[in-house]
């Protein structure tokens, strides 16, 4: 896999466009005189260059204070959206106050002069179907929200605030480092993030890039006071001198008319002060000679084994439109045959590899080489490395090809021409970054396209990859103690050798190697773009047009995206794939070999915009094939043959297995939530085999076993299909057709009886119970609490009163919980959906006890009552509104919309125009109808509660028991609570339990098959 890492960097125009705002105020006839003042340079719609598919008008402005913005006007938008991206980072933090940017960050939703109320923001946002988030990077602070589309008036004036008036005050302040805190906590043990901070801290000390961006309680509270520094001071200090006007980018995406949407964002952002910051930039990598020639050896939290070869480059953004990054990273992170991937996987030393340019920041980057490591690749490194110097010899020898450079070129310009439509968040967010990077014109496609070859740029590359200029980074469990050495801020083991002089000359002069070479051309890359012909009436949700006693298939032809794009899904159903933990490792072993045998070959259809992915369920495995139409015939056909005549190739197996096994084993290190949530459905589900069976369970798995598995699988198969895109009912049904007739002639698969079809159940939770279940987490600080309260059998009126109450609560819940409370970081209230039964689910993270924290749960469920009964019909209208808004968000993407519709199948539920007809539903609830909910269901005294309560305790520290509870609630909820029933045996809580029924089909399916 290569690493495509888009480059560019802020410049001046290279052309202003003719007509501002100043010498035409015609053009913009809504505006007001005083936001023509604030208007220095435009470039309009046609100037942007943008995806031929793209309907949307797009507007970029730099504002006489500086601020660059970029307008985006799409009428037809569910969601309005807008992100502003603060050119600064944590690689500005003062020494003495290690995170400051990332909890100036937080501090900022917490309150400003115009609307002091901490949650002011976030209360809005949620009542109009909104959500926001934020990071901060190394050089970069970014925040963005959505919102409904008539509601972006009022939530850029909220947001505006942000950037002109914080808060700070001294008691969020003092409450928000919790946050701050917390979320450090759980990266603690996380390697992904340990390795990332051990390769700034092993920079140069005296370079910015190695300081610790996050921060944490130690950082931001108690050495500042020990120093008498005030936190708050810094941070209005912080605030003041680095929110500057002119480093700032700002991306609107709304319904309006570009001038109106002018006429919105430059009264609120025209007054933003300018302070003539200069963007910083650092011309010296982190990584000067002291930092080169190194060695370092790490043992990991997980039993994971991997290699890193950094090459320290210059900063590549400015060559943004040849990206010789890009050219380098294509082929040495190739996976096709003669790769340098093909042959250490040939020679069994690695699983994968990733290679290719990484920004640093303004001024340096890198170039990176990273392959996950075999049990024998691990005693092989210096051979891995030698191999990856031949491949470079390699493409010396050869020299830089113009061929390859315009292949990947055109695969470029297809994907930008094709491009989906995003989120609009996600949208804006990205764009509001890229402001910074590339001139306005080309803001869209700067990362895009590559519209100059220069071959001199990719050898000035590829000169410094050499053995004088790398340093390697090598990760697993056989270095514990091992090591001497503990990072700072992580408490990450590791050893540091320099790499002897006689091992850089014998890479130095590896020369060549017989196996490796160039990539042959792409055979995948679509030429026909049509779109097919219509169908006479188009249904607009799937339709069954075949139903056979093998095989179900649901067609949809699109009218929507109108791409020459289309979604093949197939569900491949037995019933050996779950029946014991053994059949479920088997299968889970085979669709990974599989994957990785076809790799080669699927790898240039990947790079094409041609993606297919053999996946194991616990219902059989499932096939699908997506992107480009053109020639997923001849990828599905490749896929099925080699499906259907897998043979086993015995080293691979034996890697394979180990991956797998590891990957069970490393279970134990994720984060408290997700074990939290894995028992409740180990708790919940009918059948789940837990990973301490599937361990135990996969000694009985041999090469040989596997093998005759796999035809015993395929033997007898039931295939329920979607098809959906740019293609013909006749199509869809010839494309099924040879699906089963290739099954049929190679493993003889005969149909599956209706009774082999049986799908999972739920446990049915008895009225007025409380179960809890407890569990221990041995390697994060952090305990997790989950309730889940069972509310019942999906069907129209409870999904939409259950849906309603958690948009009610989610706001309240995480400003009392996590704001107020600072129980922990993270903080989560919404629903839980399984075999088609649901309820609502509250998680939290926390350092205190889990007891603790679940009397907090119990009393904010408390407070609700009051929270619904006070509420005024005008705001429950909104959260109702909201709901409805949410709901009725379309998808952008053909393959979201397939996401959408393989839903409704998978589940059984086929109810394909379910957001309209709930809706309709929706707008009927009142708010007595959601108080009787509550009542019956939520509430500590309700009728029909049915609670489960999963505690993950940590044992790795004394969790930080508070014993009085802010409102004095906690007495309250122990005495209305009944005594919990502890589970100590899963199987045994189970049996003397009664199952759900599975929901109701929404469509009547034999009316439906009468109708063929």
């Amino acid at each position: 896999m290569f690493v495509k890492k888009a480059v560019g960097k802020s410049a001046s125009f290279t052309k202003i466009f003719q007509k501002t705002f100043l010498e035409n105020p015609n053009s913009c006839r809504y505006m007001s005189a005083m936001n023509r003042e604030h208007i220095k340079v435009v470039v309009e719609n046609d100037d942007i260059i943008r995806s031929a598919q793209d309907k949307r008008l797009y507007r970029g402005l730099e504002l006489t204070n500086g601020i660059k913005v970029f307008l985006i006007s799409d009428p037809e938008t569910d969601k309005s959206s807008a992100a502003m991206d603060v050119n600064i980072g944590f690689m500005k933090d003062p020494r003495e106050l290690p995170g400051l940017a990332h909890f100036c960050e937080h501090m900022l939703f917490l309150g400003t002069e115009k609307y002091p109320e901490e949650n002011e923001y976030t209360k809005f946002l949620n009542e109009h179907s909104g959500s926001s988030n934020a990071f901060t990077s190394s050089e970069h602070t970014n925040f963005f929200f959505d919102i409904t589309p008539d509601d972006l008036p009022g939530a850029l004036d909220r947001f505006a605030q942000f950037f002109l008036s914080p808060l700070f005050t001294a008691s969020a302040t003092e409450r928000e480092v919790n946050a701050v805190n917390s979320e450090n906590d759980k990266n603690l043990q996380s390697d992904q993030w340990r390795l990332m901070q051990l390769e700034k801290s092993l920079a140069n000390p005296d370079h910015d890039y190695s300081k610790f961006g996050t921060g944490n309680k130690t950082t931001l509270e108690i050495l500042p006071k020990e120093k008498g520094i005030n936190t708050r001071d810094e941070l209005l200090k912080f605030h003041s001198n680095y929110y500057s006007s002119n480093i700032m980018g700002l991306s609107v995406l709304g319904k309006e008319s570009l001038d109106e949407l002018t006429n919105m964002v430059v009264p609120l952002f025209g007054h933003s002060k300018n302070k003539n910051v200069t963007v910083p930039q650092w011309d010296d990598n982190p990584f000067g000679s002291d930092q080169l020639q190194l060695k370092i050896t790490v043992a990991p939290v997980k039993d994971i084994r991997s290699m890193n070869v950094t090459w320290p480059i210059p900063d590549l953004d400015p060559y943004y439109s040849s990206n010789p990054g890009h050219y380098l990273g294509h082929l040495i992170g190739h996976e096709g045959p003669g790769s340098l991937l093909s042959e250490l996987k040939n020679k069994g030393w690695v699983n994968t590899l990733v290679g290719g340019y990484q920004n640093g920041a303004k001024g340096f980057g890198f170039f990176i080489l990273n392959v996950d490591l075999t049990e024998e690749g691990q005693e092989h490194v210096e051979d891995i490395i030698s191999l990856a110097y031949q491949y470079i010899n390699m493409l010396r020898r050869e020299g830089v090809k113009e061929w390859i450079f315009k292949e990947c070129q055109e695969i470029d310009a297809m994907r930008f021409r094709f491009k989906d439509k995003e989120k609009p968040r996600g949208y804006t967010s990205h764009i509001s970054s890229l402001l910074h990077r590339f001139p306005l014109k080309e803001v869209l496609s700067g990362e895009q396209l590559l519209t100059e070859y220069r071959p001199d740029l990719v050898q000035m590359v590829l000169d410094k990859l050499v053995p004088e200029n790398m340093r390697v980074l090598v990760v697993s469990k056989k270095f514990e103690g091992q090591t001497d050495k503990k990072e700072t801020w992580y408490g990450t083991d590791y050893k540091m050798e320099r790499i002897p002089s006689s091992l850089i000359e014998i890479w130095n002069n590896g020369g060549y190697h017989e196996n490796l070479r160039l990539p042959d051309r792409n055979e995948f890359i679509a030429s026909n773009f049509d779109i097919t012909p219509r169908e006479a009436e188009i249904s607009p949700v799937p339709e069954i047009i075949k139903d056979c006693e093998m095989s179900r298939l649901w067609f949809k032809q699109d009218d929507k995206f109108l791409l020459p794009k289309a979604c093949m899904s197939f569900d491949m159903t037995s019933p050996l794939a779950y029946n014991d933990p053994a059949h479920a490792n088997m299968n889970s072993l085979f669709v990974n070999l599989f994957s990785d045998s076809l790799n080669e070959y699927a790898y240039d259809a990947e790079l094409a915009g041609l993606y297919y992915s053999l996946d194991s369920s616990i219902y059989g495995i499932h096939l699908s094939v997506r992107g480009y139409n053109e020639k997923q015939h001849v990828l599905l056909k490749k896929v099925l043959d080699k499906l259907t005549s897998f043979k086993l190739d015995p080293k691979r197996y034996e890697i394979i297995k180990d991956l797998y096994a590891r990957s069970l084993r490393n279970f134990v290190a994720e984060q408290p939530h997700q074990h939290a949530i894995y028992y409740t459905s180990v708790l919940m589900s009918e059948v789940f085999w837990t990973k301490d069976e599937l361990l135990e369970a996969l000694d009985e798995v041999t090469l040989d076993k596997l093998q005759s598995y796999i035809p015993q699988l395929l033997s007898k198969l039931y295939i329920e299909a979607l098809i959906y895109g740019n293609i013909t009912k006749q199509q869809a049904i010839d494309t099924l057709g040879a699906v089963e007739n290739i099954l049929k002639e190679k493993t003889a698969t005969k149909p599956l009886t209706r009774s082999q079809r049986k799908r999972l159940r739920e446990v049915q939770l008895p009225n007025g119970c409380y179960y809890m279940y407890k569990k221990s987490n041995e390697v994060h600080k952090s305990s997790c609490v989950e309730i889940y309260y069972q509310c019942g059998r999906q069907a129209r009126e409870l999904n939409m009163q259950l849906e309603l109450f958690c948009q009610v609560i989610s706001e309240p819940c995480f400003n009392i919980l996590r704001t107020k409370e600072q129980l922990g970081y993270i903080v989560f209230s919404g629903l839980r959906r399984s075999s088609g039964v649901e309820g609502l689910r509250i998680i939290v993270q926390s350092d205190k006890s889990p007891a603790y924290v679940e009397g907090r749960v119990e009393a904010f469920i408390k407070s609700v009552e009051e929270c619904i009964s006070s509420m005024s019909d005008e705001e429950y209208q909104k959260h109702v509104k909201a709901l409805a808004a949410r709901r009725l968000e379309q998808p952008k993407k053909l393959s979201a919309q397939n996401a959408k519709f393989w839903a409704e199948i998978s589940s059984q539920q086929y109810h394909f125009d379910r957001d309209n007809t709930e809706v309709a539903y929706l707008k009927g609830i009142t708010k007595d109808d959601l108080l009787k909910f509550y009542k019956t269901l939520i509430s500590h005294d309700a009728p029909q509660r049915h609670k489960l309560c999963v505690h993950v305790a940590s044992s790795t520290e004394p969790t930080n028991v508070t014993s009085q509870s802010p409102d004095g609630l906690e007495s309250v909820v122990q005495t209305t609570c009944p005594e919990p029933i502890i589970v100590t045996d899963e199987s045994e809580f189970k049996r003397e339990l009664a199952l759900y029924p599975l929901a109701k089909p929404y469509i009547d399916l034999a009316k439906a098959k009468s109708k063929l």
